[in-house]
């Protein structure tokens, strides 16, 4: 007697099945971009934020000023930091830095990077933290204040 199967045998997923290869690095770039949208002193402090996909499957990051490229792969290595979810790929330095995470390639790409440090220190320098904390009791105005026309 010939028994019919109702349902066909699914394909175990295959790390070499384009369409999970595909959904893994674009969930990468999601996991990267999530953590640098956290951290207000790195977005405020670059400007000309991009990122492309790269030729051999990785992603291009590019921002001018800012943080240098290996303090910011030192900063998504810690925000990333499930087991085996960021690595270093590479050495990093003031310019450029590579990561893996989840096994895409992030190359950093750092123009005229001022380093964390001096972003921090640089004057005039209007940061989110000062404008939001209403405790600070000075003769100057807040920067929320100058904002609002206050």
């Amino acid at each position: 007697m010939l028994v019919r199967r109702k349902h066909a045998l699914r394909r175990a997923k295959d790390e070499d099945d384009p369409i999970s290869a595909g959904a893994r690095r674009y969930e990468a770039l999601g996991r990267v971009m999530a953590a640098l949208a956290t951290e207000a002193d790195f977005i405020e402090s670059c400007r000309d934020l991009t990122w492309w996909r790269g030729s051999d499957e990785s992603w291009h990051l590019e921002w001018r000023d800012g943080p240098f490229a290996s303090e910011a792969a030192a900063l998504l290595a810690e925000r990333l930091a499930a087991p085996g979810a960021a690595t270093a790929a590479g050495p990093g330095g003031a310019a450029s830095a590579v990561l893996d995470v989840m096994g895409v390639r992030f190359e950093l790409h750092a123009i005229d990077p001022m380093g964390a440090d001096r972003v921090r220190a640089r004057p005039g320098f209007w940061r989110l933290a000062e404008a939001l904390d209403t405790t600070r009791r000075t003769n100057a105005r807040h920067p929320w204040e100058e904002l609002l026309g206050g």
